[in-house]
């Protein structure tokens, strides 16, 4: 939405401990879910998909065949190869510590330091000088999302080790739309840490 320059409501929700307002919106309590008037979606891919529909510039899904897929590839390495591997990162020095006031569990998150690095490697050979497809698109946003969620945990790619990849996401750190997201975003965990 910011890259599209749209206005929105931000609520934060908790999946684990979803309201009745949001599952009305997201019935399986997905996250993110978008309420648009009397539509409502769940899931980062199909909000995306629809908001490039219905607002196609700038264009987050390229028009030309290959780069759609590579597009739509990148974001599917980062929701499911990339999250789950680095997600007992997140889980035990993040979320359990500092938001649910809970222990995390140390060697659960040494477990996924090991595996994330096979995907980031991975990502590394496909990092160039520009965006991941070609064209700025929701693989870039998937994937530096990815590593932003890592980042609460005191994590990130050692850019002696992911020299292209570091490159790649200080580029995207760079736009004012990812910025303004960005803060946003530490607004709310700043919050919720009290």
């Amino acid at each position: 939405a910011r890259e599209k320059g749209l206005d929105y409501d931000l609520i934060p929700a908790n999946p684990n401990q979803p309201t009745e307002d949001f599952l009305k919106v997201s019935p399986f309590s997905k996250i993110p879910a978008l309420e648009d008037g009397d539509f409502c979606l769940a899931d980062s891919t199909a909000i995306v998909t629809y908001l490039d529909a219905k607002y196609p510039a700038p264009a987050l899904l390229p028009a030309e065949a290959k780069a759609r897929g590579r597009a739509v590839w990148f974001e599917e390495v980062a929701d499911t190869v990339l999250v789950p591997a680095g997600a007992p990162i997140v889980v035990n020095r993040f979320l359990r510590p500092q938001i649910f006031g809970t222990d995390g569990d140390e060697e659960a998150a040494k477990a996924g330091e090991e595996a994330v690095k096979k995907p980031l490697a991975n990502l590394e050979t496909q990092a160039g000088d520009g965006w991941l497809d070609g064209e700025f698109s929701v693989g870039d946003l998937a994937v530096a999302c990815t590593l932003k969620t890592l980042s609460y945990a005191g994590w990130s790619p050692d850019p002696a080790v992911y020299p292209k990849l570091s490159a790649w996401y200080d580029r995207v750190r760079e736009r004012p739309a990812w910025q303004a997201a960005a803060d946003e975003e530490d607004a709310i965990f700043a919050s919720m840490r009290g």
